[in-house]
């Protein structure tokens, strides 16, 4: 059996990324909210480990977010990460207080002693940059625990009480900015718990071909095949797993890039054989969007609307009983926080937040705790074809989130020029590879321009390319300035109705990586 970590949410808005870490080192892990953590299901889960993260509270506080006694007393080890060495202090003996130097971002501890967490990456006598995010710290360890760091900010920047197993840090191991976090969470997991590092995706291909199997039984999936990676890979994995239970959709609803529709239908009905019906759906869509410019209304709009498709082609293949969704960990984390936890909602995401309480068909959702580059690495287990696998990210709302304010027919059919333009550049640039998403957006703005000696008053597009690991953070990509030019000039001289062009240069965050 592969082994199990837990990681106990606490809210931090990064704590997905602890999963992250863990996976990429072939350890399995799962994130559950602190509220959920009973010693019943302690006892059921079967951890190896456990990972307590951190979260926006203070234990300085009366009714805080705790771990359950039981925990510590399960003999198996246990890291802290900021609120969670906090949280695991104070539960102890230990005291937290309020700090009146905080820290924020990057600093640098002092490594005063040795431990398992260090092994081959950190030794005494070193100094070491770090992530720092809290305004309390540790004045006084529980016994049994000693400190092997120490920061400007933070005494007890690390502690260890290597008898029990038990493990402190103040800081971020999780996040890119602590260089060798990734490796100290692995000395964690296969060094201090002993982890073989054996799960990988051919073990989560066979389990979650088994998940849908117990949770579909004899029934009926309809499975919303937009073409992207999401919903090809979840398409393939529920055909492996049902085979004819299966019937794939195809909606035609407006929204979609350049040519996309004639693509999706001659891949997976003519070359994979997969039962796929097309439905067009266009006027239904622009007619549910019609004057709507808020972009959470247009999410559950579009939700609302592609369920009853669904179950309008449902009825029609003579009833299903479930409905398969493409959603990732990180749809899940900015809308709602993951199982229930205690992370802010970022924004809905049309296939978590936007569909109707009056939905009949069950969710299938086999993709849901997993990463993108985890699900482009099942899609390869599975065989899709690299093109496909290795598609940049599309919304499930489509292009309607990126015409900011009110979507028309005119609108969607500009932007769906300009974009597969400036793809076809990326790609003839050979750079497409190296950019995590990239993509047009048409503007609620029109600036006055003169083509041909004549006055033209049209809209202006917006250039958006960022890279990222995981679509938690990302970095805009740094074209060059005569690329840029290039794809501008191509815009506004093969499209009618732009004539300007400006590039995006936004990080995530303080943006998101779509305008809407």
């Amino acid at each position: 059996m592969t082994d199990r970590v837990l990681i106990v949410d606490f809210g931090s808005q990064v704590t997905q990324l602890i999963a992250r870490r863990v996976r990429e080192s072939g350890v399995y892990c799962e994130i559950h909210p602190f509220n959920t953590v009973t010693g019943e299901f302690l006892s059921r889960f079967g951890a190896r480990a456990v990972i307590l993260s951190g979260g926006p509270a203070s234990v300085t506080k009366g009714e805080t977010p705790r771990a359950p006694d039981a925990l510590f007393a399960m003999g198996v080890p246990v890291l802290g990460i900021c609120y969670g060495q906090q949280t695991m202090v104070a539960q102890l003996g230990g005291r937290v207080a309020a700090s009146d130097h905080r820290e924020f971002g990057r600093a640098y501890v002092d490594v005063t002693g040795d431990c398992g967490l260090f092994d081959g990456v950190w030794r005494k006598g070193g100094r070491e940059q770090v992530w720092m995010s809290h305004g309390d710290r540790v004045i006084e360890i529980p016994k049994g625990f000693r400190a092997v760091a120490v920061s400007e900010g933070a005494p007890f920047a690390v502690i260890a009480d290597d008898k029990r197993r038990f493990y402190g840090v103040m800081f971020h191991p999780e996040v890119v900015h602590t260089p060798h976090g990734a490796q100290l969470l692995r000395n964690f997991t296969h060094g201090v718990a002993g982890c073989r590092g054996d799960w990988t995706m051919a073990a989560f291909r066979d389990a979650g071909i088994a998940k849908v199997r117990a949770q579909v039984g004899k029934g009926r999936v309809i499975c919303g095949l937009s073409g992207g990676v999401d919903s090809s890979v979840v398409a393939m994995l529920l055909h492996e797993a049902i085979g004819d239970q299966l019937q794939c959709v195809f909606v035609d609803n407006g929204l979609l890039r350049l040519d996309e529709a004639d693509e999706v239908t001659r891949l997976f009905r003519d070359h994979y054989n997969i039962p796929l019906v097309r439905r067009d759906a266009v006027a239904l869509f622009l007619g549910a969007l019609k004057g709507v410019t808020d972009p959470e209304e247009k999410r559950k709009r579009i939700g609302a609307t592609f369920i009853d498709v669904f179950e309008d082609e449902a009825e029609k293949a003579g009833g299903a009983d479930f409905l398969a969704q493409g959603t990732l960990y990180p749809d899940v984390i900015e809308s709602v926080s993951f199982a229930g936890g205690p992370s802010a909602v970022i924004k809905s995401h049309h296939n978590v937040g936007g569909l109707p309480d009056r939905m009949s068909l069950k969710l299938v959702e086999p993709l849901r705790e997993l990463f993108k580059d985890e699900v482009r690495a099942l899609g390869r287990e599975l065989g899709l074809p690299e093109r496909i696998v290795g598609r940049h990210p599309f919304p499930g709302p489509g292009l309607a989130i990126r015409i900011p304010g009110a979507v028309t027919a005119e609108k969607l059919d500009i932007l769906r020029r300009a974009d597969a333009i400036y793809i076809d550049e990326i790609r003839a640039a050979r750079l497409y590879e190296s950019i995590w998403q990239a993509f047009a957006v048409l503007l609620p703005v029109q600036s006055v321009g003169v083509m041909g000696d004549a006055r033209t008053y049209e809209f202006v597009c917006a250039l958006r390319a960022v890279t990222s690991t995981d679509g938690m953070t990302a970095d805009y990509f740094a074209f060059d300035h005569e690329f840029l030019g290039r794809v501008a000039g191509r815009i506004i001289n093969e499209v009618k109705g732009i004539n300007r062009v400006v590039y995006d240069v936004t990080s995530k965050p303080p943006g998101t990586i779509e305008w809407e």
